[in-house]
């Protein structure tokens, strides 16, 4: 199957192209090339690639961790209509058998594909935390790293375990890092008590950066710069961040920028509240609120978020003053990056998967492609 897009700019790793079309063969990226002269029609005002969402909990009334049919493809389908081309469905802390149960729903997903947004694999957040910095994770669930133990997850897993997020404080935590980067899975650090020391600690062992950024971990002090410090002045580590405004003020936003925008990576964090109207929800097996979007728990603590990809770069631009392909870079190449997948996602380029979003000049989503097959809105 073969399509030609054509579109006022097109965003490539090296900057925007004006009036250029891609050439699309059979779900990849054949060729980018200028419009020909005298063609004036075009599909798109900008085209840039598909967003990827490393962190999502749940959307549209349903959980990653609900054993129920269809859930992945409903997220999946919920995922697209933000401008995500592909994400990590990402589990919570629960008992372990829960945990395996959401794990192998998933890999079976991932292997047999369906609808919507691509799933690339599982991201797995919790139980491996401690209790000072839990958020809405129940802490009388959380559990001590054991290898053996992860070595099961993986295996439940089918292999498609992308990340282990983590405590860096526990008890051998530093070997189990080790452990999973040799086995190929990221490592992200939070809902933890840790210090700046150990933190960077943690990055020498292999980790690659922080959860959430500022968010469930110790934040930054001039005499103890805790995990943010560590997350910010430390260019190994990748910065998830959640900008919606509530869980991060728009100063720390621009703080990142600062520091660290070439590693922030943007995240949605969101449950399943995401897309629906306010009311009761549950996160990690306890009820909570949603009231003008913002979803907390019963002691009033930030459960999760409601936010969408696509809001999260023009929260960006707007709150930040980055360039628009900046803020887009954080939500598509950075995340392939940090996975490792910027070979085949991430960007447009020849030989990649044509996983492409129409944007007009606001940056909102008009058409989403993922593998060169257009998605209803």
């Amino acid at each position: 199957m073969r399509q030609l897009l054509r579109a006022r700019r097109v965003l490539t790793e090296q900057g925007w192209l004006d009036d250029h079309q891609l050439r699309i063969e059979n779900g990849v990226i054949a060729a980018i090339e200028p419009v020909p002269a005298g063609v004036t029609s075009r599909d798109a005002e900008l085209l840039c690639p598909a967003y990827i969402d490393t962190h999502v909990h749940g959307g549209a009334g349903v959980d990653v961790m609900d054993d129920a049919p269809d859930v992945l493809d409903i997220l999946a389908m919920h995922k697209a209509r933000e401008g995500v081309g592909a994400f990590l469905p990402t589990t919570v802390t629960a008992p372990l058998e829960a945990i395996h149960g959401a794990l192998a729903r998933i890999a079976r997903r991932c292997q047999s594909g369906g609808p919507g947004a691509q799933i690339l694999g599982s991201y797995l957040e919790g139980p491996y935390f401690t209790p000072q910095n839990k958020g809405a994770h129940p802490p009388d669930l959380f559990r001590e790293l054991d290898v053996a133990e992860l070595d099961s997850l993986i295996d439940v897993s089918l292999s498609t375990l992308r990340v282990v997020a983590l405590a860096p404080e526990k008890p051998g935590a530093l070997l189990a890092i080790r452990h999973l980067k040799q086995r190929g899975i990221r490592v992200m650090l939070g809902h933890s008590a840790a210090t700046f020391d150990q933190t960077l600690a943690a990055f020498d062992a292999g980790a690659d950066g922080l959860v959430h950024c500022y968010n469930g971990m110790t934040g930054l002090h001039h005499r103890e710069p805790g995990m943010v410090g560590a997350g910010l002045t430390d260019k190994r580590a990748w910065l998830e961040l959640i900008a919606d405004g509530h869980h991060v003020h728009p100063g720390a936003m621009r703080l990142c920028r600062c520091c660290a925008k070439e590693r922030l990576v943007l995240i949605t964090d969101a449950m399943q509240a995401a897309g629906m109207p306010d009311g009761r929800y549950t996160l990690c097996g306890e009820a909570v609120t949603m009231q003008n979007g913002v979803v907390r728990t019963g002691s009033g603590g930030l459960a999760g978020s409601t936010l969408s990809l696509d809001a999260a770069v023009r929260n960006m631009v707007e709150h930040t003053g980055i360039t628009a392909e900046d803020a887009i870079h954080m939500a598509s190449l950075h995340p392939a990056r940090l996975l490792g997948m910027d070979n085949q996602l991430g960007s447009l380029a020849p030989g990649k998967r044509a996983n492409l979003n129409a944007l007009n000049g606001g940056l909102h989503l008009q058409q989403i492609w993922i593998q060169g097959q257009a998605l209803p809105l």
